[in-house]
């Protein structure tokens, strides 16, 4: 899993936002959990199109090996 970083929306919004640095895909949600779902949705389906492209996909670094870090 790629690193994921969750960040709470703004004081005048709600919600969260997200963004997996690695690959520079960013998704938002209402919840923790959905911002997670819908993350992981972006990831997987960059990375579909870069294979049906033959793009070149960045490989996970070490620094990847967090899952999740939620920024508050």
């Amino acid at each position: 899993m790629r690193k994921v970083i969750i960040h709470r929306a703004e004081e005048d919004e709600t919600g969260y936002w997200a963004e997996c640095p690695s690959l520079g895909v960013v998704s938002q949600g209402e919840t923790v959990e959905e911002t997670l779902a819908n993350i992981r949705e972006a990831i997987d389906l960059w990375i579909e199109v870069a294979k049906e492209y033959g793009d070149p996909i960045p490989p996970e670094d070490i620094n990847d090996l967090v899952d999740v870090v939620v920024a508050v």
